[in-house]
């Protein structure tokens, strides 16, 4: 008897769902709801044994391997306790979703979650979000994909909403006030840090002399892009991810602009009217996405907040750069200071950073405002994965896309770099360029982590405020 079914049979083991199953020894518990599934059937609630539902039959099911799919409640339990533990960001909730995924429950496979990772990280907007999505969908397709990601975003996402509240209020007290001026000081340095941890894996990408200097060519233009272009820092992203797909195509002139794509190749999928049916909603539902706030007059902050959820590329912190603009000199919702503090509330809150965007929200229309924003900027990752979740891993044999991703790559690195100018222009008092320095000397000299140097900057906010100093 294995070490597992002897602790089951014991007691110390439930019989709780996720669990592995009993093996080649014997069968597997089937899924709840279906007695007479099999483990390595499709999930209830997905598509029927055998089809893919807006795929060819038999490729690429939502499914978990030969683990039984878990109870939505379970799916939920896991995926809210990383919403409301995932202080540090993405690296943090990649960490934890690994732990909770591949080696405490084994509902999937190591290769498949790094294939996850692979192809989240080609995708437009937050990349852990969209892991945390694309991870319930295999486990127990769109329900489970709603369910833990609505469980992923929601713990911060209030948190983040009640502190906007206390932030942004009228006349917050001296403390609060204190510990915003301390953590908004430390913001830049944050922007700088984010950016040197990203330039060496991106610079690894670009392999020969002249690739070399096109990355660096990226690289400048995003970092100006964020300086001088404002609110148009999104077509710099754009343009510079179609140039190299240019230069790559003029090079290799013959070369097809998708993967093998026969029904005998490795990207599992076939051509075909079925595929091409689905293909046209997603998009069409992703270019619809902005109307959803039109009704509530929010159209300005509507598009601003769709530019952090579809149009950003490269990670949670390149939507500092896409909002300042608009945020503070376009629409005049935010001043510096309260745009400061905001991107350090997204810092050192749980869950995704791009839950930023929900302060934003509150700043130009209250609570409507921020559930506004959220629904806009986390609406394109639900659709990217509910509406072509089967096809995004044949995204990463696309040459089109590969290139596009090794142009606006660097230009994202650049324009997190160029955000700290910016960002440390809008200090207004001596004591904060003094935090902003012991920041960038503890985060980039000392390596240490972003969450523990905001908060120590807050506390350093704290005692400024109560000692006398001017507060912004």
């Amino acid at each position: 008897m294995r070490d597992d079914e002897r602790r089951e049979a014991d007691g110390s083991l439930p019989r709780a769902e996720g669990t592995c199953g009993s093996g080649p020894e014997g069968p597997a518990r089937p899924p709840e709801g279906n007695p007479g599934a099999s483990s390595a059937g499709p999930p209830a609630d997905g598509p029927a044994p055998g089809r893919a539902a807006g795929g060819p039959a038999g490729r690429n099911a939502p499914v978990a391997g030969s683990q039984p799919p878990p109870r939505l409640a379970t799916i939920a339990r896991e995926w809210g306790r990383i919403g409301l533990l995932g202080f540090g960001g993405p690296p943090a909730h990649i960490a934890m979703l690994r732990e909770t995924c591949v080696e405490r429950r084994r509902w999937v496979d190591p290769e498949r979650f790094e294939d996850g990772i692979a192809t989240t990280n080609l995708l437009p907007g937050p990349a852990s979000t969209q892991l945390a999505i694309l991870t319930a969908w295999w486990l127990r397709g769109a329900r489970g994909a709603l369910v833990g990601g609505f469980c992923f975003i929601v713990p911060g996402l209030i948190l983040i909403i009640a502190l906007a509240a206390l932030f942004l209020a009228g006349n917050p007290p001296v403390p609060v006030r204190g510990a915003a001026a301390g953590a908004g000081a430390a913001v830049a340095a944050v922007a700088a840090h984010a950016a040197w941890q990203l330039m060496p894996d991106s610079r690894r990408r670009a392999v020969g002399r002249a690739a070399r200097a096109r990355w660096y060519g990226y690289l400048a233009a995003g970092a100006a892009g964020a300086v001088l272009a404002g609110p148009w820092l999104v077509l710099v992203l754009v343009g510079a991810g179609l140039v190299e797909v240019g230069v790559r195509r003029a090079a290799r002139p013959g070369e097809p602009t998708a993967g093998a794509g026969g029904p005998g190749s490795a990207s599992g999928t076939e051509p075909g009217r079925r595929r091409t049916r689905t293909d046209r909603r997603l998009w069409l539902l992703l270019a619809a996405l902005p109307a959803t706030a039109l009704a509530a007059g929010l159209s300005a902050l509507t598009w601003t907040a769709y530019k952090v959820g579809a149009l950003s590329y490269g990670g949670g912190f390149v939507i500092v750069p896409l909002m300042h603009a608009d945020a503070v000199e376009r629409h005049g919702w935010m001043t510096d200071p309260e745009f400061l503090n905001a991107v350090a509330l997204g810092q050192i809150t749980p869950g995704p950073v791009v839950q930023t965007v929900s302060v934003v929200g509150w700043a130009a229309g209250g609570v409507i405002g921020a559930l506004v924003a959220a629904v806009v900027a986390f609406g394109p990752s639900f659709l990217l994965v509910l509406g072509g979740g089967r096809s995004l891993e044949r995204l990463r044999t696309v040459p089109a896309v590969r290139g596009f991703f090794h142009g606006a790559g660097p230009a994202v690195v650049g324009a997190i770099a160029g955000s700290a100018v910016p960002l440390a222009a809008a200090l207004s008092e001596p004591w904060q360029a003094v935090v902003l320095l012991l920041a960038a000397g503890w985060l980039i000299g000392l390596r240490r982590g972003v969450v523990g140097t905001l908060v120590g900057a807050g506390a350093l906010g704290v005692l400024a405020g109560l000692v006398g100093l001017p507060l912004p």
